[in-house]
């Protein structure tokens, strides 16, 4: 996969350089390219934003560096055209599933904006020539899309072959596509058995991998149910066997039609 970065902040990018991802890139799995902005701005001051029109606080990146950015590393002429990706907290989430979704693209660009976004009439020109997508990675906000993109990368280049050490890894993770997708992933325990007079759940010592799955698929419940009753919601009663549906009525969630809800307080676990 290739993926290009336009900013006034290249050096924002180096933890690209580290972990997973910078492996991904030593062994030609992940081709990541950083361009600066202000290369494209051609003032003494090498400016790339102004007041915004209507009045209003900070400013706003002008379209004409951004867009003469875009044609050099993707020119118009060319016969295929990447995925422009724009990180901004009123773009649409970024979930897992959009994750898995990158990751089949073969060309990634992303314009992380500075100030109070870009010109918008950038964002629309670019979307008559390739596909673009405002994604947001929740509902705050920061200085700059900078961070976003370390966050969004690092997501998908983790789903591409040969970037994971073990590509079960992915498959388990927290809302991984399938049966699971709406349920957090339960806690997990590594040696010793004991530590500091905690033991680890003596289900995940028994060898009875079809227990160890029950008892890791209850913890999912349980942690998703504490920490994010809001997926539950959206959980699917056919996605449930009678055990789930026990485990969720300890904790106060009855299944009502096509769905699950909330009937009172859960039972303490």
């Amino acid at each position: 996969m290739r993926i290009d970065v336009i900013t006034i902040f290249p050096e924002y990018l180096a933890p690209l350089d580290v972990s997973l991802v910078g492996k991904a890139r030593a062994k030609g799995l992940l081709d990541v390219r950083l361009h600066q902005l202000r290369d494209q701005a051609h003032d003494v001051h090498r400016t790339v934003d102004d007041t915004p029109y209507g009045g209003g606080p900070g400013m706003v990146m002008k379209p004409e560096p951004w867009a003469a950015a875009l044609e050099q590393v993707a020119p118009p002429d060319e016969e295929t055209a990447p995925r422009l990706i724009v990180p901004t907290p009123s773009g649409r989430p970024f979930t897992q599933q959009l994750a898995v979704e990158l990751a089949d693209e073969p060309w990634l660009v992303f314009a992380p904006a500075r100030y109070e976004g870009i010109d918008r009439r950038f964002i629309d020109e670019a979307a008559t020539r390739m596909p673009v997508d405002e994604v947001s990675i929740g509902d705050y906000v920061l200085a700059g899309g900078e961070v976003a993109v370390l966050v969004i990368v690092e997501a998908v280049a983790r789903l591409l072959p040969g970037v994971l050490g073990n590509a079960e890894s992915a498959r388990d993770d927290s809302f991984a596509p399938g049966a699971m997708a709406n349920l957090l992933e339960g806690p997990v325990y590594t040696k010793p058995a004991v530590w500091r007079g905690r033991e680890v759940p003596p289900v995940l010592l028994s060898g009875n991998h079809g227990a160890i799955a029950r008892a890791r698929r209850d913890e999912a419940l349980r942690r998703t149910a504490r920490n994010r009753p809001d997926l539950l919601e959206r959980l699917s009663p056919k996605d449930t066997d009678k055990h789930d549906r026990a485990t969720l009525a300890a904790l106060g969630w009855t299944e009502r039609g096509d769905r699950f809800s909330w009937e009172g307080p859960p039972v303490a676990h």
